[in-house]
C-alpha cells in the first residue's frame, strides 16, 4: 500500500512494510548435542551381511602365524573395554560391517608375540615405541590391536585417545602447588580418564589398596582394602581430587605382583609444542608442563620405568599433524634416515629432543599391506556385502596398485567408498 503525504508543494511516497511471519524452525539442539553426534562411534550395521565362519580373536590365536591375512572378530566384552578407553575412531570404517573385526597382518603378529613374551617374562621387560607413517597406514589401528591383545592377557590399559584434546584449551586447568617449574593439572580431564580406567579394566576390581595414603595426600578419607576400581571412581566423581587419586592409583599399579601395563597416546606431535593455554604472566604454556602429558612422556623416554613390564606406545602422523622440527629430527635419527639432518637455521625445542636422547625408543614405520593381506581384507569386505566385484588376482592387483602399495586407508577408499 502506498500513501501520499502532501507537505507544501512536495509529495512523498512511503510504503508500509509487511509484517514478517515467524517461521517455526524447530527445537534448537541442546548444548553439546552436535558435538556428541559428530563424535558418536557406530560399531554395528544391521544391514551388513553376517560373515559365516568369522572367528573371535583369542589370547592363543593372536600369535598363530597361520592366521596372517585373515580377519578375526573382536569379542563383545573386549569391544566394551575398547569403547571405554575411546580406542575406536569416527573416521574408521566400523559402521560398514556387522561387528568390529581386525586384519591379522605381519605387524599385528609381531606385536602379539612381544606381548606374549612380556607376559611370560621373556626378552625385554618394557618396549617403548612410536608408530609413524602416512595417513591411513594403520597407526591408530595398531594401537587398537595392541589394546585388544592387552585386554585379552588381563593387562591394565591406560589410553590417551587424542593428545590434541589436552592442548586446545577445551578443559579447565590450574597450577599444581609446590612445583618448579610450574606444572598444571587438568582436573576434569583427569577425572574422565580415571572413569575410563575403571570401566575398561575389570581386573582392577580384584586388586586392593595395599596401604593407606600418607597424611594430607588425599583430602578425603579412603576406606582400607578398597578395590583399585573403586579408588579410581572416587577420583572420577570429584575432579578436585582427581590428580592425587591418579598418582595413588598408579603407585599401586607399579607395586610388585601387579599386572603389566600398556600406555598409549595418539597424536604425539600435539604433545610436543606450546598449548593454547597461557600462564599468569600471559606466556604460552608448553605441553610438557601439563601433568598428564609429562607423566606419559616420562615413561616414553624411560625416565619413569615400568617395574612390572609392559608397553609404552605412541603414534604420530606425517600428513595431518603440527610441524614440530625437533620431533621430526629426533624420529628421523632414531629411524636411521640419513636424509634427516639438523638445520643450522631452525630452532629446535630442547625439551622435545630430551625425550628421545636417552635411547631405547623404537620408531616403527607403518607400510602397506602385502597382496596376500590385501586379498584377505577384500574377501572379508565381499562377504560383508560392501564389495560386489569378484575378488580375483586381477582385481586385487589393480586395487593394491591404486592404493599406493597396500595403504589400508587408500585401499578402503578405492574398494569400498569409491564406486562408479
Amino acid at each position: 500500500m502506498v500513501e501520499v503525504n502532501v507537505k507544501g508543494a512536495k509529495k512523498t511516497f512511503t510504503k508500509k512494510k509487511k509484517k514478517l511471519q515467524k517461521v517455526d524452525r524447530g527445537k534448537k539442539p541442546a548444548v553439546g548435542e552436535r558435538k556428541a553426534l559428530r563424535k558418536r562411534v557406530v560399531l554395528s550395521n544391521t544391514n551388513a551381511l553376517e560373515v559365516e565362519g568369522l572367528k573371535d580373536i583369542t589370547a592363543q590365536s593372536m600369535i598363530d602365524d597361520s592366521l596372517r591375512g585373515h580377519v578375526l572378530a573382536i569379542p563383545g566384552p573386549v569391544v566394551d573395554q575398547l569403547r571405554a578407553v575411546e580406542a575406536f575412531k569416527v573416521t574408521q570404517g566400523w559402521p560398514l560391517f556387522r561387528r568390529p573385526s581386525m586384519l591379522i597382518r605381519k605387524d599385528t603378529l609381531d606385536m602379539a608375540t612381544e606381548i606374549e613374551n612380556i607376559s611370560l617374562g621373556i626378552g625385554d621387560k618394557t618396549i617403548r615405541r612410536v608408530f609413524v607413517g602416512e595417513r591411513g597406514s594403520g597407526k591408530t589401528t595398531m594401537l587398537l590391536q595392541a589394546m585388544t591383545m592387552a585386554f585379552l592377557k588381563d593387562w591394565v590399559v591406560i589410553n590417551i585417545p587424542q593428545a590434541q584434546d589436552l592442548i586446545l584449551a577445551q578443559t579447565e586447568y590450574g597450577p599444581l602447588p609446590s612445583t618448579t617449574p610450574t606444572l598444571y593439572t587438568q582436573r576434569t580431564y583427569t577425572a574422565s580418564l580415571l572413569n575410563a580406567i575403571s570401566r575398561a579394566n575389570p581386573i582392577l576390581q580384584t586388586l586392593q589398596l595395599s596401604q593407606p595414603p600418607a597424611e594430607n595426600e588425599i583430602p578425603i578419607p579412603v576406606p582400607p582394602n578398597i578395590s583399585l576400581s573403586r579408588l579410581a571412581l572416587l577420583g572420577a566423581e570429584d575432579p578436585e581430587i582427581a590428580w592425587p587419586i591418579f598418582e595413588l592409583l598408579y603407585r599401586e599399579l607399579t607395586l610388585p605382583d601387579r599386572p603389566p601395563l600398556l600406555l598409549c597416546m595418539d597424536g604425539l606431535a600435539h604433545a610436543m609444542r606450546n598449548t593454547h593455554y597461557i600462564s599468569n604472566t600471559y606466556q604460552p604454556i608448553h605441553a610438557h608442563q601439563f601433568t598428564i602429558i609429562k607423566w606419559f612422556l616420562d615413561h616414553l623416554s624411560g625416565t619413569s620405568p615400568l617395574p612390572n613390564a609392559g608397553l609404552v606406545l605412541a603414534s604420530t602422523s606425517e600428513s595431518n599433524s603440527p610441524v614440530v622440527p625437533a620431533l621430526k629430527l629426533a624420529l628421523g635419527q632414531l629411524e636411521g634416515n640419513s636424509a634427516v639432518r639438523k638445520d643450522p637455521f631452525a630452532k629446535y625445542d630442547e625439551r622435545v629432543l630430551g625425550v628421545f636422547e636417552g635411547g631405547g625408543v623404537e620408531v616403527k614405520r607403518m607400510g602397506g599391506l602385502s597382496k596376500e593381506e590385501a586379498r584377505g581384507l577384500m574377501e572379508y569386505w565381499a562377504l560383508s556385502g560392501v564389495v560386489r566385484q569378484r575378488v580375483d588376482d586381477g582385481f586385487v592387483g589393480e586395487k593394491w596398485c591404486l592404493s599406493g602399495g597396500g595403504c589400508v586407508g587408500e585401499l578402503e577408499r578405492a574398494v569400498v567408498r569409491m564406486r562408479v
